[in-house]
């Protein structure tokens, strides 16, 4: 009761003191770990706390626009946060969401034995996101050549309108865009339920500057994600057809298939927290 008393006064006291202030915003791409971010925006949560979701199709164009500070945050994995440290060496994560657990994967139109025996290889991905670590591993757990590959780098909304082809191909992606390229033909080869030596994490961003500039404002964002994962597990039939459209229409099937691909993180093990070491998570960065 406690809780729910110190958000309703926050909240209460961001709405009434932010009004005139220019919102927060956070450059989102579709995946289906970020669905409790649409979903607040769909309920209005977000409008009490003055923050903006910027939609974006891929982590490549949400990157970019955090970059020429066209938004305050963005959701992304450690990789992109990693590439961001060149331009904003203050940039952490914030607030945990999400690990992938099997919704990061690459389709192929072929075997891993043809593929081993192929004397090329087109693999599309974006280059530089976390699509470039998975197909790293993926290429080191199954031994293949990667001389043999042509890396073609496009966003995810490209990928996915790529026609099956005969000739073999490798694709990195991520679910809901995963099922369009399925429906083609293409079908999971890996992913990162079995590539166990990638930790996949999602996260909001930002740089230290912003979180100590805007503390109390991302505090609430905090406990209002926590809120809207409570309410997408309560009434998962509600939050689909809430955050669909954001999703590329998916079914209601495919929400819940791509729901079991992800594990929500937003209240970390210290186990998780210890393991997030690793890829330079510090602790004390993170609200909880």
């Amino acid at each position: 009761m406690k809780q729910i008393l110190i958000l309703f006064f926050t909240l209460f006291f961001l709405s009434c003191s932010s009004q005139q202030e220019k919102p927060l915003s956070i450059a989102v791409n579709a995946w289906v770990g970020y669905t409790p971010l649409f979903y607040a925006k769909e309920k209005h949560y977000l409008d009490d706390i003055n923050v903006k979701l910027i939609s974006t199709v891929s982590l490549g164009e949400s990157m970019d626009i955090f970059s020429v500070k066209k938004v305050d945050l963005l959701t992304a994995t450690q990789h992109e946060t990693n590439v961001l440290k060149k331009l904003f060496p203050t940039i952490i994560p914030i607030i945990l969401i999400d690990r992938s657990n099997g919704g990061d994967m690459i389709l192929s139109n072929q075997t891993i034995d043809e593929l081993t025996k192929a004397e090329k290889i087109d693999v599309y991905l974006e280059i530089d996101s976390i699509n470039s670590e998975l197909i790293k591993d993926f290429i080191t757990k199954y031994k293949l050549d990667p001389k043999k590959m042509n890396f073609i780098n496009k966003d995810q909304s490209q990928i996915a309108d790529l026609p099956y082809s005969k000739n073999p191909i490798l694709i990195v992606t991520y679910t809901p865009y995963n099922l369009l390229l399925m429906k083609k033909g293409y079908r999971e080869i890996a992913s990162t339920k079995d590539i166990n030596t990638l930790l996949v994490v999602d996260a909001i961003c930002t740089t230290k500057e912003t979180l100590e500039k805007n503390r109390e404002q991302l505090i609430a964002l905090k406990r209002i994600i926590d809120k809207s994962i409570e309410e997408i597990r309560q009434s998962p039939k509600d939050a689909y057809e809430t955050t669909k459209i954001y999703l590329n229409n998916i079914s209601y099937q495919e929400f819940q298939d791509s729901m079991n691909m992800i594990q929500w993180i937003n209240h970390p093990s210290n186990k998780l927290l210890h393991k997030l070491q690793e890829i330079h998570y510090i602790e004390e960065n993170i609200i909880q």
